[in-house]
């Protein structure tokens, strides 16, 4: 036995349907509509930022390789880690992932790269702590899982500073 709808109650469903529809569709002008969409586009503009910042800090650990070879052990781990992070931020290739490969053991350090490894280490941790410094300030503006991701490379940032400093303590 098949049951059908008298015909009036069909038409008061269908007029309901088509009320809420427009309704729903009036929502996407509302303020509440405005936020979401403005935060979204901070989350957006703050997760682009995050990529280019670890890709400028992978550039700097490739150029410090390029600079001093004896450090390539050392530190293409950590730069990898970096490059990790700009992925995980939406952002493409880094630049100087190729010089690095390049580098013969007689190269001499690039303009921008002290000639002193010591130094060259210090200056690596000083930019990882201060990435590390920006990116926590920045967590209390952005939504859960971005914040979730921005915590944890700041803290590895923070844990790559450690270890450019007191690695070989």
């Amino acid at each position: 036995m098949s049951f059908t709808l008298p015909s009036r109650l069909r038409r008061r469903t269908l007029l309901a349907s088509a009320a809420g529809a427009v309704a729903l569709a009036g929502c996407s002008n509302s303020p509440e509509s405005a936020a979401a969409r403005a935060r979204a586009s901070a989350a957006t503009r703050a997760r682009a930022r995050a990529a280019r910042d670890s890709e400028a800090l992978a550039a700097e650990y490739a150029a410090v390789i390029t600079g001093h070879p004896t450090l390539a052990e050392r530190l293409r781990p950590l730069r990898a880690e970096v490059v990790r992070h700009a992925r995980a931020f939406g952002g493409g290739t880094t630049s100087g992932e190729t010089s690095e490969a390049s580098a013969s053991p007689t190269a001499a350090p690039s303009p921008s790269v002290t000639v002193d490894p010591a130094t060259a280490l210090a200056d690596l941790a000083a930019s990882e702590r201060a990435l590390a410094d920006k990116r926590a300030k920045a967590l209390v503006e952005l939504p859960g899982e971005l914040a979730r991701l921005l915590a944890s490379v700041a803290a590895a940032g923070a844990a790559h500073a450690y270890l450019l400093t007191e690695g070989d303590k």
